[in-house]
């Protein structure tokens, strides 16, 4: 089964990999459905994909509120009949050392990076489980894979979405429900996600890190459509992707 005339639901849609993911996706004839908290980005994103001659649909989305993430699926089957794909890509991190105690930002990156997974699951595994078949993508991060100073509560909740999509996996094998799972790691990625950094001295080593090396999205949204694009019998688990220049 390809791309074409997949319904992917996408949270975190409204700019960097969550952007450039729908954008590539419907441009290969997915239909794309669309969640994250600012309306406007995603009307404009909406409006370009329809432009270029692609479906998609939003809704105003916080994947920290169980309900919102349950409305955006019920969207994509009110729309389109059907869900094929959650992409579960909304994130944020706000790195600091543990020391600064900056305790409000690691329960928001609970919330986010962690829980939001976890309710989005929630929304579709139902259907995935009742139909037989689905496919659940993770924006995990390097820090889901190796330890980084300063990034201590940011990487607990991606090496916890590694964690639980591994999980997720087995479980759909025992269970045998053929829901297909992948879980990507990027490094320096062009995004909005130093924009959450609070503590100036992990602020300014990380715009250096970006300047440095960071690559656009749109490479991690290649990443996506492949992953989306392979028969239905076959899973790619895990994708780790980053600069080729960086020795992250």
């Amino acid at each position: 089964m390809s791309v074409k005339n997949k319904v992917v639901v996408i949270t975190g849609a409204s700019s960097g990999i969550g952007e450039a993911s729908a954008k590539l996706l419907a441009k290969k004839g997915a239909k794309v459905v669309l969640g994250a908290r600012r309306e406007s980005k995603l009307q404009q994103i909406v409006t370009d994909i329809q432009q270029n001659g692609g479906e998609a649909v939003y809704q105003v989305t916080d994947v920290t509120k169980r309900a919102d993430s349950q409305q955006l699926v019920d969207l994509a089957k009110k729309q389109y009949g059907k869900i094929d794909v959650m992409f579960l890509n909304a994130g944020l991190m706000p790195n600091s050392p543990l020391s600064a105690l900056k305790v409000d930002e690691w329960e928001r990156m609970v919330d986010v990076n962690l829980k939001g997974v976890l309710y989005g699951i929630a929304a579709v595994l139902p259907d995935f489980t009742k139909q037989k078949h689905g496919q659940i993508i993770a924006t995990s991060s390097v820090a889901g894979l190796k330890a980084y100073p300063g990034g201590g509560v940011y990487g607990a909740t991606k090496w916890a979405v590694r964690d639980l999509m591994e999980v997720l996996r087995m479980e759909s094998v025992q269970e045998k429900t053929h829901i297909r799972t992948s879980t990507i790691y990027p490094a320096a990625i062009q995004s909005e996600l130093l924009t959450t950094i609070t503590d100036k001295g992990t602020a300014k080593g990380a715009q250096k890190l970006y300047d440095a090396y960071q690559i656009s999205p749109e490479r991690i949204a290649n990443v996506v459509a492949f992953a989306v694009d392979q028969p239905e019998d076959t899973t790619v688990n895990e994708f780790t992707v980053g600069p080729s220049a960086q020795s992250w």
